[in-house]
C-alpha cells in the first residue's frame, strides 16, 4: 500500500483529500506545516508528496526541494493558476500540478498516474538496456539509469520521458504523445510542461545532452543514441 503525505494548511482540505485517498486504497499521513512535512520526508514515511506550496511557516518550494533530494515524487497544490507558476513548480522538481479549487477525484487520478509512472517497465523481459555503445544504460527492474557510468537521479516524470524515448530510438515523439505517455492524460499547457521536464533531464545528462535527447523543430523529441545489440 503506497503512503501519500498530504501537506496542506487548511484542515478541511486536508481531511477531504485524506478521505478520498483512503477510499482509493492509499495510506495517508497529513501535515499542516512545512517543517513537519520535512520531518516526515526525512523519516521515509511517504511514497508521494501532495504539497500545498502556500504554507504558513516556510516556503513550499523548500519542502519541494527536500522531496526532490529524497527522490519522493511530488504533486503541487496551489491557488496560482498561471502557466508560468506551473512551469516554475515543474522546473523545481514537481511531477504534477493541481490548481485550486480542484476535484478530489482528479487529485486521486493524478496520484495514481504519478505512482504508476514510477513503477513502469518493471515487467520488461529485457530489463537492462544500453545505448550508444553502453554510454546510456537503463535498468528497468531497478528503476535506474546512468550515463557514462554516472547514475542519473531522475524524477518520475523525467524517467517517463527518458524511457519513452528509449523505447523506440530515432522515433520522433510529439509533446502531446509524451505527455500522454508520461502522465496518462492531457492538460492545458502540456507543451511547456514537457519542455520543462526535457530541460531538467538534459541538465542531468550533462555535456552530451543534445546527443541523447534530440529536438526535432516543430515536431517534438527523439532519442539520438542507437540501442546496442
Amino acid at each position: 500500500m503506497a503512503t501519500v503525505l498530504v501537506v496542506e494548511d487548511e484542515r478541511d482540505i486536508r481531511e477531504l483529500l485524506r478521505r478520498y485517498l483512503e477510499r482509493a486504497g492509499y495510506a495517508v499521513v497529513t501535515s499542516g506545516t512545512g517543517a513537519d512535512a520535512i520531518g516526515h520526508l526525512q523519516a521515509g514515511s511517504a511514497d508521494l508528496l501532495l504539497l500545498d506550496l502556500g504554507l504558513p511557516d516556510i516556503d513550499g518550494f523548500e519542502v519541494l526541494q527536500e522531496a526532490t533530494l529524497l527522490r519522493v515524487p511530488v504533486i503541487a497544490l496551489t491557488a496560482r493558476s498561471s502557466v508560468e507558476d506551473r512551469i516554475k513548480g515543474l522546473e523545481k522538481g514537481a511531477d504534477d500540478y493541481v490548481t485550486k479549487p480542484f476535484s478530489p477525484q482528479e487529485v486521486v487520478l493524478r496520484v495514481g498516474a504519478v505512482l504508476s509512472r514510477g513503477n513502469a517497465h518493471v515487467e520488461a523481459t529485457d530489463p537492462i538496456r544500453s545505448f550508444g555503445a553502453a554510454r546510456l544504460r537503463i535498468d528497468d527492474a531497478r528503476h535506474e539509469a546512468s550515463i557514462d557510468g554516472r547514475e542519473l537521479d531522475l524524477t518520475p516524470s523525467e524517467w517517463g520521458v527518458l524511457t519513452t524515448l528509449a523505447s523506440s530510438p530515432g522515433r520522433v515523439y510529439s509533446r502531446a504523445e509524451l505527455v500522454n505517455r508520461v502522465r496518462g492524460y492531457e492538460f492545458a499547457g502540456y507543451e511547456r510542461t514537457i519542455d520543462s521536464h526535457v530541460k531538467n533531464l538534459r541538465r542531468k545528462l550533462g555535456d552530451d545532452q543534445a546527443a541523447v535527447v534530440e529536438t526535432v523543430l516543430g515536431v517534438g523529441y527523439r532519442m539520438g543514441l542507437t540501442r546496442d545489440d
